[in-house]
């Protein structure tokens, strides 16, 4: 491993942090160390680093902002791939946004609102980066990256990177086929936006951040949503009938505000919210007999 990370160095591919704990890199506030974390400066550097990874035969995993993650207190083996300020360009070209996968989506979605395009309104709010939102087809407000994306380049788990379009990456409810049927990592995307009055672009914005702000506790460390919402109940729902809002194991606690976000309460680590998530899926299958799925994704050494 050593090796790898002077080879690294060597090339000045961008920042390389050996033995780096992943509870500073999620919004969760919690994770053990990565063996490597490598934050590539541009495209050019996260390829010449994938080639070096490989050649090191180094098993590697990508992450962005870090939401809608639970990294093990183990940590990851390997190195991790951070897509941050080097991955993060954007560029309006007609009705086409072209924009890094490292790029946060809230400022995305703020700054083409402000420029009278629409489409992305859905998403004002939501935490992460663009290659996070079309990995895991984010959404909200009734539509999802799946409605606006044309295209995306992907980084394959053998290296290879290849452009597919939106219906190449099989959307579903949250998912997509980067998760499990062809693993890989969103480097960039095309976005399809669409002229619109900029007043009521920004002032239908605001209403969906206010929305979130207003119901969701992302004043504390937390993940996002943990479960996907079992159609056409809604996680929330099930456990706060379940008697859990509130409810903690060591330092992961249920939220007061929403039942279906765990939130750091100070300390926790992975195998309290572990415990958390596992009871409440329990809890909830014996209340109202509904099997509750995680779509926080839960990663690292076991």
């Amino acid at each position: 491993m050593e090796q790898l990370v002077n080879e690294l160095k060597d090339k000045e591919v961008g920042k390389v942090l050996p033995n780096e704990p992943l509870a500073n890199h999620t919004t969760m506030k919690i994770g053990g160390p990565a063996d490597i974390l490598v934050e590539p400066q541009s495209l050019e550097k996260l390829q010449e680093t994938m080639k070096i990874i490989n050649r090191h035969a180094v098993k590697w995993t990508a992450i962005g902002r870090g939401s809608n993650l639970l990294v093990s207190d183990l940590g990851i083996e390997g190195a991790v791939i951070k897509l941050g300020a080097g991955m993060d360009h954007m560029e309006i070209k007609g009705n086409e946004v072209h924009v890094g996968g490292g790029y946060s989506l809230i400022k995305l979605v703020t700054i083409i609102s402000k420029k009278g395009l629409s489409n992305l309104e859905f998403a004002a709010g939501i935490p992460g980066t663009v290659g996070g939102a079309v990995y895991m087809n984010a959404g909200a407000h009734g539509s999802d990256i799946s409605k606006v994306l044309k295209k995306a380049h992907i980084l394959f788990e053998d290296g290879k990177m290849e452009w597919l379009t939106a219906e190449e990456l099989n959307f579903s409810y949250r998912t997509s086929l980067l998760q499990k049927e062809r693993p890989g990592i969103c480097l960039e995307a095309v976005l399809n936006v669409t002229e619109g009055n900029r007043e009521e672009i920004v002032t239908l914005l605001q209403k969906n951040k206010d929305y979130r702000r207003d119901t969701q506790p992302f004043n504390y460390p937390c993940a996002g949503s943990i479960f996907r919402n079992p159609l056409p109940d809604y996680a929330g729902q099930l456990i706060e009938k379940a008697g859990l809002k509130g409810y903690k194991i060591g330092g992961a606690k249920v939220s007061d505000m929403h039942a279906n976000f765990i939130v750091n309460d100070g300390g926790a680590k992975a195998q309290d919210v572990l415990d958390l998530i596992g009871f409440i899926k329990k809890t909830v299958l014996e209340e109202s007999e509904v099997q509750l799925e995680t779509e926080v994704e839960i990663i690292g050494r076991k």
